[in-house]
Order: C-alpha cells, then structure tokens, then sequence
C-alpha cells in the first residue's frame, strides 16, 4: 500500500482492507506513537466536515506527524479562480500526502492522477468516501465480530449516500451478505451500485417502510436526506422527514443491534436512542481515528 492513492474502496482488495482492520485494532490499543514524525500531511477541505476532518487532524498529530491546509475553501486561492489542478500541484511540493474533500465527483481520481503524492479520498461529492467505509467495516466487526452471514439495513439517501455507496460495495465481498435498502422511491439505491451485489451472487431487498426490516437486522446504517444534494428545495422538503427511529421502536430489535450512522444527524435519530445500549454511531466517530492512522502509517510506508 506504500505510496498509492486510496480514492475508492475498490482500490484495496479483501485482503487489504482487512489489513488495515488489524492495523487499526493495534492502533487502538497504542494510538499515540510518534511514527509520523518526518512527514507533513495537507488537509484539503472544499466542503464542510466535522468528524473525517478532525478525525484525520487527531490521528496526525497522534502519530507525531504535521498539518498543513485549509477547512474553508474560501480561503485558499481557490476562491479567486486556481484551478484544482494548480491547488494540487502547488500543495504536493509542500506535503508527503495529500486528504482532500470535494464536491465534485471524480476530483479525487483526478487528484490522484495528476499529484506526485498519495492522495486520500475523504469525499468526493456523492460518489465515494472510502476511509468512512473502512472504519464502518471496523465497527461492524468490533460490535459483530465477523463482516460475514450479515443482515445490514441501509435506510435514508441511498441516492446521493457516498457513505453507503462504499460501504455496500465492500461488503459484497463478503460471504452470505443480506442488504435490506430502504428509502423513498426517489433516494433509491443507483443501479451501478447494487450491480455489484448482484455479481457477487447476493440478495438485496427493497423497501419504503423501516418497519418492515428493523426487527430482522443486524445492522441498521441509518443517514441523513442531504439538503445539499438537491437542486429541488422542494423535493427536498417532500422526503426531508421519511424516516426517524426513536428508542421505542427498537424493543423488539436483536439484542446484538447496533446503530450505525456517519453522522451528522439533522432528525433521523431522535436523542432518547443516545442512551440505548444499540446506539454506535459515536463510538463509530471514534474508530475513524484509528483507522486512519492504520491507513496514514500504511501509505506513509512506516510500518
């Protein structure tokens, strides 16, 4: 993996990207070690992130590496007509790896084609977000102790849900995978997506209503509809509201549920589920941390 980009999960193998899990799982247990300390990493920011931002920001400078970049595009030079082709050449003359978030599909691979860097996709409009499926796969395998035999409900935008785009292309490779896709008609999953469900001789199953699948699951990978990806305000206030799970609806659940969700959450989870046992979704938050030391050493050629 030393010196390669990871712009789509499809980038790593199985192997791989279980590689990275047991990285991920020592780095857990010793996150603060000092590998970094010879490296600058640059953080570009074109759109707003909290947690991939600040998780990547944390485990840089846990593992004694340098940040250099921006959160706000607005002010870079960006914002007075450099091309993205200029503001990656310019910035791999000042780091060893560039993380970069855009909202442009297919600026990552771009990126990557043009950088003498590694380049780190964490986000590519609705296309991608490789490092958010890696320490979703973490967390799947912490809480079920397999990414196999799973039933996994993805409920939401699964239209413009780069998260999940990732997430179900990963685990077609795993065996005995059950995809449970619920959304309204318009968010459906895209078809290029569940092609590789289908080739990978799995079952996915389509639905409307939550309430038909969240008792039969394991994991229940709730997201957020994305103001930002509609060019329709109204549509967007037509399926805003079309699926909030609340703490009583999760009595007749697994007893090994866990929630999932790559945050941030608008109304889709109510705040009385914070306190159930089958809430994840911030210790979620956590495992990014680890997992992107993982892949920082691993790119980095340090361990």
């Amino acid at each position: 993996m030393k010196n390669r980009s990871l712009v789509s999960i499809n980038d790593y193998s199985k192997e791989e990207m279980l590689h990275i899990l047991e990285l991920a799982k020592a780095f857990e247990a010793n996150p603060r070690q000092k590998i970094l300390k010879d490296f600058v990493i640059a953080s570009l920011f074109f759109e707003p992130s909290t947690r991939t931002r600040l998780s990547f920001e944390s485990a840089i400078n846990q593992l004694g590496g340098r940040v250099i970049g921006f959160s706000d595009s607005s002010s870079s030079s960006t914002s007075k007509g450099e091309s993205l082709r200029d503001t990656i050449q310019t910035v791999s003359l000042y780091s060893d790896l560039i993380v970069m978030r855009h909202p442009l599909e297919g600026s990552a691979r771009f990126a990557s084609e043009i950088a003498p860097v590694p380049i780190i996709n964490a986000g590519d409009g609705a296309n991608q977000h490789p490092t958010q499926c890696l320490l979703d796969m973490y967390s799947i395998m912490k809480t079920q102790g397999t990414l196999d035999n799973l039933d996994i409900a993805f409920v939401g935008d699964l239209k413009f849900g780069r998260t999940v785009h990732s997430l179900v292309i990963a685990l077609s490779l795993f065996k005995n995978t059950n995809f449970h896709l619920v959304s309204p008609v318009e968010l459906k999953l895209p078809s290029s997506i569940k092609k590789f469900i289908v080739d990978a001789g799995l079952k996915y199953h389509q639905y409307t209503d939550i309430q038909e699948v969240i008792n039969k699951v394991d994991i229940l990978y709730m997201t957020r509809i994305q103001r930002e990806r509609f060019s329709d305000a109204m549509e967007y206030e037509r399926v805003k509201n079309s699926y909030v799970l609340k703490a009583d609806m999760l009595s007749n659940t697994k007893e090994k549920l866990k929630i999932l969700h790559p945050l941030p959450r608008v109304n889709e989870i109510t705040e009385d589920v914070d306190s159930n046992k089958k809430a994840y979704y911030f210790q979620q938050a956590k495992n990014g941390v680890f997992v992107r030391e993982a892949l920082l050493a691993s790119i980095l050629g340090v361990i």
